[in-house]
C-alpha cells in the first residue's frame, strides 16, 4: 500500500506535509513527487507509467488554479486519485476548487478539501483490502464517538 503524492510546483510543499501529517497517523508509505501537467506534461506521465505496474497506489494531486493535474493523472492511470487543491484564503480556495471539480468525463478523480481528510479516506479506502488497518479506522470512529460522551 502506497500514497504517491503529485504537488504541482514546490510551492505547495506546505499542504503536502499536512497530508503527510494524517497519513503518518494511519502509518502508510508516502512518495512524493513534483510535476506540473501544463509544464512538464512528460514527466507526469512518466511518474504514472512508473506506478500503473503496481497494484495498491492511491494518488493525491496538489495542485491549485487551473488543476489539470488530478485530470491528467485519473486519465492515465488505473488506480483512485484524491485531489487536495491547497488555498491560502477564501478568494484562492474558489478559484482552486472550481478547477479541481471541473474534471472532464472520464477522469474521475475525488475531491477532498481537508488535508487530515484526505488522508482518512485513504485509509478506508486502504481498508477494504487490509484488515489491521480497517480495524484501525473502526477504533478511530469509535474514539471519535466516545469523545462525545
Amino acid at each position: 500500500m502506497k500514497i504517491v503524492i503529485i504537488m504541482g510546483s514546490k510551492s505547495d510543499q506546505e499542504w503536502v506535509d499536512k497530508i503527510k501529517a494524517g497519513l503518518a497517523e494511519w502509518d502508510l508509505e508516502v512518495v512524493e513527487h513534483v510535476s506540473s501537467a501544463h509544464k512538464v506534461p512528460e514527466k507526469t506521465f512518466a511518474i504514472i507509467q512508473e506506478y500503473n505496474h503496481e497494484r495498491q497506489i492511491i494518488y493525491i494531486a496538489v495542485a491549485g488554479r487551473s488543476n489539470a493535474l488530478s485530470g491528467v493523472i485519473s486519465a492515465n492511470s488505473i488506480h483512485p486519485v484524491i485531489a487536495c487543491p491547497p488555498f491560502k484564503d477564501k478568494s484562492d480556495y474558489l478559484v482552486n476548487i472550481h478547477s479541481t471539480l471541473q474534471m472532464p468525463s472520464d477522469t474521475p478523480a475525488l475531491t477532498v478539501l481537508n488535508p487530515k481528510n484526505t488522508a482518512a479516506a485513504c485509509a478506508r479506502i486502504f481498508g477494504l483490502v487490509n484488515n489491521e488497518l480497517q480495524q484501525k479506522v473502526k477504533n478511530n470512529i469509535k474514539e471519535i464517538k466516545e469523545s462525545f460522551n
